[in-house]
């Protein structure tokens, strides 16, 4: 089933002549993972910025589930539909990592019964335990905090994850770990996963690989 398709997607800085994209047109399927591959400048996470609604001035169209994103509200289909996991984490230093997680949940206004409950539990989805919750960010290691931001991601349970270079600052053993949570979150929980990837390793353990050309 199509999650996410574009269509002759093209789009170029306002400021500029020169395309960024021109004419992509992928399918993305739930039950599976998607690198998205490029060199510097190919418009991989512009395409990211598309893809999430973000950036809506472009050539083409972009549906979900046979829906044109322009037909949408893109707020709620930021805090529903989908969930973004950043190279930087963006996570908040000053809470701890279950904190975060609600906070999450807040801004999208899941209804949930125990909220601290349901964040322990997305963490240990990915491979944190309750004690490592309550601690504040900063204590965390990087690959820790970007558990953390997975299960943030999936704290109003969007059917569509998306990564910007998701291990770009972790180690090669991380880095697999980290890809086993999105493989198991595809294969397992049907989530369609898609992630804008300069590392190979990544890109060959991805179902799928789309690589952009730099115009």
């Amino acid at each position: 089933m199509k999650m996410l398709e574009l269509k002759n997607i093209s789009y170029k800085y306002s400021d500029g002549d020169q395309y960024v994209l021109k004419n992509i047109s992928y399918s993305f399927e739930k039950g599976k993972t998607y690198a998205i591959k490029g060199k510097s400048g190919s418009g991989k996470t512009t395409l990211l910025s598309l893809l999430s609604g973000l950036e809506r001035f472009y050539e083409g169209d972009i549906l979900f589930l046979g829906k044109s994103l322009t037909c949408m509200g893109l707020d709620q289909y930021r805090n529903t539909n989908i969930g973004i996991v950043f190279q930087s984490f963006n996570l908040l230093p000053h809470l701890n990592a279950i904190e975060n997680i609600i906070l999450s949940m807040d801004i999208s206004h899941i209804q949930v019964e125990n909220k601290k409950k349901q964040a322990i539990e997305l963490l240990k989805k990915v491979g944190l335990n309750e004690e490592q919750g309550y601690r504040r960010i900063l204590k965390l290691s990087g690959g820790e905090q970007q558990r953390v931001a997975i299960a943030r991601s999936l704290s109003y349970q969007p059917e569509i994850i998306l990564a910007d270079e998701p291990t770009g600052n972790l180690d090669k053993e991380t880095e697999d770990e980290i890809m086993k949570i999105f493989a198991d979150l595809a294969h397992k929980e049907k989530k369609c996963i898609i992630i804008v990837t300069h590392s190979n390793n990544i890109a060959r353990q991805a179902d799928v690989i789309f690589e952009l050309k730099k115009n």
